[in-house]
């Protein structure tokens, strides 16, 4: 009796072990999607805050900056709030502040050109030290701003008239971002900003949040109180209050902030995972974050981290 032919025996023993590592490879994928859904992990990249926006066609698009940049952000907007100025302001000097440095307060830049705004000491700007004080820096460019019927103006002609930039027409390529981060920051769209942040360092402290909180807000806000680990800004409206809860998100990282709750909503630091399958969560009702009690709706409500 003949022998099976040897490529046929082989053949034989190729189809298990294939199908052996077939379902090896659906158990493993299975296993990953089952990890990432149950614990989530930190979004890739660096931290980052989004905010999402519709353009002139209705088409949804997604801003993004880092962490650093929107700290930036929330301080130049918080500004105009505290000023009163009309929320175009705002637009305006977020877009210079992207071309000129991408919000970050850099001590370098074209000659004697240094901060958020590339302000030179050699043109009256103030020296050095003080250019590179963010808060000064943006006084500094509102000042400017206000002198200007601004509001009739293009962002790039606003910007220019204020700068006096060599290269004015890139400011009008930020309009889109500066708008949608102005909307958020001066409360005008509800619960838009979220940030994906890796976890806090160490505690965060209220006192420092709050002197922080009434720093940028000014009369704009109630005066902040702390309360152990929380700091309270009591019925400031709206939309004042969602222009602080966005402040609060956006400085997030460099205050130590792990909740933000206003308006029945709340952002909480450390459901900000997402996979693969699912993104991050963003503001949910206030309830679902505190099913054993939520925050009052009225206020706005920062929790500081603890250690």
């Amino acid at each position: 009796m003949s022998s099976p032919a040897p490529g046929r025996r082989s053949g034989s023993l190729r189809l298990p072990l294939f199908v052996l590592l077939i379902v090896g490879a659906l158990l493993a994928a299975g296993i990953l999607v089952a990890v990432e859904l149950r614990a989530g992990r930190p979004s890739a990249g660096e931290p980052r805050c989004v905010v999402s926006s519709t353009d002139g066609d209705g088409q949804r698009q997604r801003h993004t900056l880092s962490a650093e940049q929107s700290a930036n952000a929330a301080l130049v907007t918080a500004e105009a709030v505290a000023r009163g100025t009309d929320p175009y302001a705002a637009v305006v000097a977020l877009a210079t502040a992207m071309q000129e440095s991408q919000l970050v307060n850099i001590d370098y830049g074209d000659r004697d050109s240094v901060g958020l705004f590339q302000q030179r000491p050699s043109q009256g700007w103030g020296t050095v030290e003080q250019i590179m004080d963010p808060a000064y820096a943006t006084a500094a460019f509102y000042d400017g701003l206000a002198e200007l019927d601004y509001t009739t103006m293009s962002v790039t002609d606003a910007a220019q008239a204020v700068q006096r930039s060599a290269h004015p027409e890139a400011y009008a390529r930020h309009e889109g971002l500066a708008r949608a981060f102005a909307d958020s920051l001066t409360g005008a769209t509800e619960g838009s900003l979220n940030c994906v942040l890796g976890d806090p360092e160490g505690s965060g402290d209220p006192r420092r949040a709050a002197a922080a909180l009434g720093d940028a807000f000014g009369a704009a806000a109630p005066a902040p109180r702390t309360d152990g680990d929380r700091v309270v800004v009591p019925a400031p409206g709206k939309p004042a209050g969602w222009a602080v809860a966005h402040w609060a998100v956006a400085q997030a990282d460099a205050l130590g902030v792990a909740e933000v709750s206003f308006d029945g909503r709340s952002w909480v630091r450390a459901d900000q995972r997402t996979t693969r399958f699912a993104p991050a969560p963003g503001w949910v009702a206030a309830e679902e974050a505190h099913p054993g009690g939520a925050p009052p709706a009225g206020d706005v409500v920062l929790v500081l981290a603890s250690r």
